[in-house]
């Protein structure tokens, strides 16, 4: 079965290393809480909110090792008035024996107010 696992964080500011930092400590979250091995995810989607464009967030993802092979996009979020600035989200698809309700979705900084049903459980 293949699952979608997500995770939102915000970016303290729009420089290269705000970006990666944010995105290395998302993945990194959403790796290790739901115990997921690179060889079990089929693709990655990385989107950023229109104020940050200072580099593609993807490269985070290379930094880790044994994710090298790992398909990943980044895309830009449909800019709605008032939405959160400076949000990086993530949607990893991963074959997995786990039910939904079993999935840990990570709301990290200011992010925690998109699912806050489902930050909870973080």
């Amino acid at each position: 079965m293949i699952r979608g696992m997500r995770g939102a964080i915000t970016a303290d500011r729009n420089s290269e290393e705000a970006i990666l930092s944010a995105t290395e400590e998302l993945l990194t979250k959403m790796i290790e809480t739901n115990q997921i091995h690179s060889d079990s995810v089929a693709s990655i989607l990385i989107s950023t909110t229109e104020d940050l464009n200072a580099t593609f967030p993807a490269k985070a993802l290379r930094k880790l090792e044994g994710w090298t092979y790992v398909p990943v996009m980044c895309m830009r979020e449909i800019p709605v008035p008032g939405s959160l600035e400076s949000c990086i989200r993530i949607m990893m698809h991963v074959n997995t024996e786990k039910e939904q309700n079993e999935i840990t979705h990570i709301y990290l900084k200011e992010a925690k107010v998109l699912r806050p049903d489902l930050g909870q459980k973080n």
